[in-house]
């Protein structure tokens, strides 16, 4: 086994976080910001790339890392250590609230492709890469656009989603039509094209977007209930705009409303 195998513990219900044991010289690597807490005697270093492939040169190692700036991703990652005897813990935290989803690569022939911030944290051995779309539709149209994340190796790898998960197990020629912001990711046999949702008055006044994601198996796919997109838009929605008043959400009185309801900001 060329990752580091780790055991893990996740917590949490809605704003879940997972725990990692590492043995010593055992070691997990994160993208930045998803760190949470750490026993004393765990070492972090930043470097470039993943650090799957240590017998690259550096020039290699500059490429590999550069292909990340493709996914809106750091130049770098962060390597947690165990550097001392005995067993440590370290814990990383979804971002935003939903599910953090444990993929073990093993039974996944190596290989998990999803969203391009979907990623929180896997075995040091584990390689993080991109993959490319080969068709231009879903290029142009899916959101996510030509580029998505790829997981490969042996290991433990972690991803998060927003709200609440829902797994499918697709068999060979099945389909299944998915809001392309709800797709979290996908095993390597699943084929993922777009579709015009179809129709003047779907398009115009539909309010779903003009595209659907398709997920044609055999595989296995993940999907969201809230996407950080659709989470964000809400709030900035809600949010109070130009003279800074809001707009009294949950009365039919708006600010008057608030007064009643004891608000006193006026």
């Amino acid at each position: 086994m060329n990752a580091h195998e780790i055991d893990y513990q996740i917590y949490g219900e809605e704003m879940q976080y997972v725990e990692l044991e590492l043995d010593p010289r055992e070691a997990v690597i994160a993208e930045a910001g998803n760190f949470m807490m750490m026993d004393d005697g765990i070492k972090m270093d930043t470097i470039f790339g993943d650090g799957s492939k240590q017998n690259e040169g550096f020039l290699g190692k500059v490429l590999g890392a550069g292909k990340r700036l493709l996914t809106g991703e750091s130049l770098f990652m962060t390597i947690f250590s165990n550097e001392i005897q005995g067993k440590k813990k370290i814990s990383f935290a979804s971002p935003y609230p939903g599910k953090v989803i444990p993929i073990d690569l093993t039974r996944f022939n190596g290989k998990f492709i999803c969203q391009k911030d979907a990623f929180l944290c896997a075995a040091k051995g584990v390689s993080i890469g991109i993959e490319f779309s080969k068709k231009l539709g879903r290029g142009f149209f899916g959101g996510e656009g030509f580029i998505m994340q790829k997981v490969e190796g042996d290991g433990m790898a972690f991803v998060h989603s927003g709200g609440t998960m829902a797994k499918k197990e697709l068999q060979s020629g099945e389909k299944l039509k998915v809001d392309t912001g709800c797709i979290i990711g996908f095993t390597q046999g699943v084929d993922y094209d777009i579709e015009f949702v179809g129709g003047i008055r779907n398009t115009l006044f539909g309010g779903e977007g003009l595209f659907f994601a398709t997920l044609t198996g055999p595989g296995t796919v993940y999907i969201q209930s809230l996407p950080f997109s659709r989470l964000a838009s809400r709030i900035h929605q809600a949010a109070p705009q130009g003279g800074g008043k809001d707009k009294g959400e949950g009365s039919i009185l708006g600010g008057i409303g608030d007064v009643i309801s004891g608000d006193n900001r006026f």
